[in-house]
């Protein structure tokens, strides 16, 4: 079991690890992607640099996420999240419908309330922390956009108007997706809880958005955006983006790093204890068809986020 550290000194080892390097940071377009990207912690890494505060409200949430999880005050009832899409589009191909839209929020209702199809292939090893995290989505809006750009990378100018973008929609209440070409060999992106409210939301490139029409396997079943909103609901990369590391979740096997793929199962890892690593929690970075379950332990992360005096606690009932 991984015992979860709240100093600020701690945090501040954890926001400074690298990520894993394969997710690349260089921009150009890619037409073809081998391995799952997500640039989250490398936009956090340059958000720290550039707001030197930011570690020290990262580590107020630990600890207020820590001491909700321990209390067992967490939220009673459901939570339904507006979602605001923006897309943002130079190509016929980008401009995706608000079909695939709509197929985009249907599997995040599912993935996050156990309905998905595939919960049930969760291995009797896992089947006692699996969960109904019981948080819902429904589309309140779509914002469209036409735009010369190619790509937008990963320096969140996609949610600034002044930019060519499109700002958040009153992101304090809502959550904010933005379909746009990423470019760099970057699926999507998201901002954790406590960065600034002008960019907060959710990047998800559009060829990976939802299932239909642009969508293109093995990341054609929307878990990219089920991997990014749980970033937004403040949970890390399962391996901690480091060796060994912690995803200060207590029942997640710890990871030796990313798996990628569809890794037979069981994975064992080589870190203390050799685990057998959760290779199909959403956190990796597996493919769309290997990932389907989150643990009671991120449900309890998540759901801390949304009481009161929580970072998303106007989300919250």
């Amino acid at each position: 079991m991984k015992k979860i550290v709240l100093s600020a000194f701690a945090a501040l080892l954890l926001f400074s690890c690298q990520n894993d390097q394969t997710e690349s940071k260089n921009l150009e377009a890619s037409a073809t992607i081998a391995q799952r990207g997500c640039a989250t912690q490398d936009v956090l890494e340059a958000q720290l640099k550039a707001d030197p505060t930011l570690a020290i409200r990262m580590n107020q949430i630990e600890a207020f996420t820590e001491n909700k999880i321990l209390t067992g005050k967490l939220v009673n009832g459901k939570i339904q999240i507006p979602v605001v899409v923006n897309v943002l589009y130079r190509t016929t191909a980008e401009n995706i419908s608000d079909a695939q839209i709509q197929t985009q929020i249907d599997v995040l209702n599912k993935d996050f309330n156990a309905a998905n199809s595939d919960y049930g292939s969760v291995p009797t090893l896992f089947a006692g922390v699996k969960a109904n995290v019981e948080i819902s989505f429904v589309l309140d809006q779509i914002i469209r956009k036409s735009t010369t750009k190619t790509s937008w990378g990963t320096t969140d100018t996609m949610k600034k108007t002044a930019s060519g973008g499109l700002d958040p929609t009153t992101p304090t209440t809502k959550l904010n997706l933005w379909a746009c070409t990423i470019g760099g060999g970057i699926l999507g992106y998201a901002q954790f809880p406590g960065g600034a409210s002008a960019t907060d939301g959710v990047v998800i490139d559009s060829k990976y958005f939802g299932l239909s029409g642009t969508a293109a396997a093995p990341y054609n079943l929307g878990r990219t955006g089920t991997h990014e909103v749980g970033h937004w609901m403040n949970l890390r990369h399962i391996w901690g983006d480091a060796t060994c590391g912690s995803d200060l979740v207590s029942d997640t096997p710890t990871h030796n790093t990313a798996n990628y793929g569809v890794p037979a199962y069981p994975h064992y890892s080589t870190c203390t204890g050799t685990p057998v690593e959760m290779t199909m929690n959403y956190m990796d970075y597996t493919d769309d068809n290997a990932m389907y379950m989150f643990t009671l332990g991120q449900k309890s992360r998540m759901a801390a986020i949304f009481v009161t005096g929580g970072a998303r606690a106007a989300f919250g009932i």
